[in-house]
């Protein structure tokens, strides 16, 4: 993430005394203490792998929500039991962090009694980075695939209405050493909350990434959030995004086509945003998988380099030195954070 996207004034804060100001406002909105936990902790992971978008830039939002009632503080989440690889999930419409950590959990046993996890969620919500369960699963030693669909954010190719969120694919693998191999990519040029995020403190986003309601490409934040985002590789990216909206949303029985509510600006109701998790064992096919995988990324990083690389990087390295490096210095909060702090305390 580059610097127009932090926040201008800037207050630190220990990782850990921030984490509990965090429980202690998700608590007072209503979660359990476990709750509050599991919500917490993928806000600051979020902000240790430098993703402010999905950080603490959010948290009003998740508040705001719960005092809206659309989303549910004490949610009565329903597991059903298909077979012993597939479970599906209702949400209740509790918070997303919620939903999807249980979710991942569930998706990890299935895959260690059977081979394969397979665990559809709906009636849940927003859950931050996909990258984070993805970890999950990757450390128990198994291959990761995960879906979740978003509000209306991209037009699908050939349209000027947005209609697709911006619809992450994750795809995560253990590497045989301790960087996990996780793919954690929107469909869209740049994700949402990389555009709020700059919305909030006034700063332009890059060109070419949206356009405004009236078509025409912007670098104002808040124009963009009014218009259309464009997607990566042009029709291959809505391709992507409407794959997704199908495993995530029609699949799974939760929102789909355009009918996730915005979860900063409509309150008419959860948004039942479904997600799709996927895990298996890595030795299915193959004894070795770790010296096999190890192999595959070896070959690739030797590969020659275009001049001023120097290294070649698969997904997951870059997050995995911020997540280091962040670790071992005091977060800190924009000042309009600051401020949400302030607002929700009292």
């Amino acid at each position: 993430m580059t610097k127009q996207f932090h926040g201008v004034e800037k207050a630190s804060l220990k990782t850990q005394n921030l984490k509990k100001e965090v429980i202690k406002i998700f608590k007072k909105y209503g979660l359990s203490n476990n709750h509050a936990l599991i919500s917490a902790n993928a806000l600051i992971n979020a902000e240790l792998v430098g993703a402010y978008g999905h950080g603490l830039s959010r948290l009003k939002m998740y508040c705001d929500r719960i005092s809206k009632k659309v989303i549910n503080p004490k949610p009565k989440i329903k597991i059903k039991k298909i077979s012993q690889s597939i479970s599906y999930i209702d949400a209740n419409d509790s918070i997303g962090f919620v939903a999807a950590d249980i979710a991942i959990k569930r998706a990890i046993i299935n895959a260690k009694k059977t081979g394969i996890g397979l665990v559809a969620v709906k009636n849940s919500g927003h859950y931050g980075l996909s990258g984070y369960y993805a970890e999950q699963a990757v450390k128990k030693n198994l291959i990761t695939m995960i879906y979740t669909n978003a509000p209306p954010a991209v037009a699908p190719h050939g349209a000027i209405k947005s209609l697709f969120g911006t619809n992450p694919i994750c795809f995560g693998t253990p590497t045989g050493s301790k960087i996990p191999f996780i793919l954690d990519t929107s469909i869209s040029m740049i994700n949402r909350g990389k555009i709020r995020v700059a919305s909030r403190n006034n700063q332009k986003i890059p060109f070419g990434v949206a356009l405004d309601k009236f078509g025409k490409p912007t670098t104002d934040a808040k124009k963009a959030l009014q218009g259309v985002q464009l997607p990566i590789a042009g029709f291959r990216g809505s391709g992507l995004a409407w794959m997704v909206d199908i495993l995530s949303g029609v699949f799974t029985g939760g929102n789909h086509s355009g009918k996730v509510k915005d979860p900063f600006d409509d309150f008419s109701g959860p948004q039942n945003i479904g997600h799709l998790f996927i895990t298996f064992k890595t030795n299915l096919f193959v004894k070795n998988y770790n010296k096999r995988i190890k192999e595959n990324i070896y070959r690739i990083k030797r590969l020659p380099k275009i001049k001023g690389v120097k290294e070649i990087m698969y997904p997951g390295q870059n997050k995995y030195k911020r997540f280091k490096k962040n670790s071992k210095k005091e977060i800190k909060i924009s000042s309009m954070t600051k401020k949400d702090f302030t607002i929700l305390k009292k």
